[in-house]
């Protein structure tokens, strides 16, 4: 009998908000699906879930209907653009630190479900450091954290970063520069960053390029569509392409690390 891939699990993440978080978690899974990976985003933003809006996508069940036993977590999965399936999220004031035992149980029981229907995990997390998103990004494997050229998204970032680094002892965190004019840009931000995070801790931060900015994601946006569906050789596009080519060279998790119940298992355990 062969043993079940792993599942490669990313978080998609940042410091603040309006850094296009959401827009990077799509699309990407779209870039991987494109290169033949079954890929499963989940909306993490629990409370104030986007994904179904930014795509335009009709939502009659979401986390919280599982949560509470009503349908299961596959009842709840949409079909997304370009192949990719979204679990939305809960609406209403849903926090991890609220679920019940049971409710823990439950969810591991859910995702445990998809494992073998599921190749890459994409959580698009909320904004910030709340317990939900530090949940979610201690459980990954992988934590990609978006920026953007701000004084505020880099001291956000910076935050961050301290703080899964201080406190829970994450070592890796893979940065992508958003909306900048050229991949120099995108370095030089990137470099902004390492300067202040090397003056004061010693976490690995690991440059995985730039998306630039790009008028067809606005207009994408506009239309409630993934640019990589409605624009396919725009130059956000295209880097993208380079992102999840450079996503599918990342190391895989050994079992049972790369299975997604123990993901839930840990995220879990992160709350509790």
């Amino acid at each position: 009998m062969n043993k079940p891939r792993p599942v490669q699990v990313i978080a998609v993440s940042s410091g603040k908000g309006g850094v296009g978080k959401s827009n990077i978690a799509v699309n990407l899974g779209i870039a991987l699906a494109e290169r033949g990976r079954r890929v499963l985003v989940l909306d993490a933003g629990l409370g104030l879930g986007n994904l179904d809006v930014l795509l335009g996508l009709t939502v009659h069940h979401n986390l919280q209907h599982v949560l509470d036993g009503q349908c299961s977590l596959e009842d709840i999965l949409l079909d997304g653009p370009g192949g990719i399936r979204v679990a939305p999220s809960a609406s209403g004031s849903l926090a991890m630190t609220r679920l019940t035992a049971a409710q823990h149980a439950g969810l591991i029981h859910a995702f445990s479900d998809l494992g073998d229907q599921t190749d890459v995990l994409i959580i698009d997390t909320s904004a910030g450091v709340s317990d939900s998103v530090l949940a979610f990004l201690r459980a990954a494997q992988e934590i990609l954290l978006v920026l953007c050229d701000e004084p505020t998204s880099i001291a956000d970032a910076y935050a961050l970063i301290r703080m899964m680094h201080r406190d829970y002892g994450t070592s890796r965190f893979r940065v992508l520069a958003n909306q900048v004019r050229n991949d120099r840009e995108g370095t030089q931000l990137f470099e902004k960053l390492t300067r202040v995070t090397g003056r004061f801790l010693d976490a690995g931060l690991h440059y995985s390029g730039a998306i630039p900015s790009d008028d067809a994601v606005r207009k994408a946006v506009q239309r409630q569509k993934a640019f990589m569906e409605a624009y396919p050789k725009a130059r956000a596009s295209l880097a993208m392409r380079a992102l999840a080519e450079k996503v599918e060279s990342w190391p895989l998790p050994s079992a049972p690390g790369g299975h997604l119940e123990f993901f839930v298992e840990r995220l879990v355990g992160a709350v509790e």
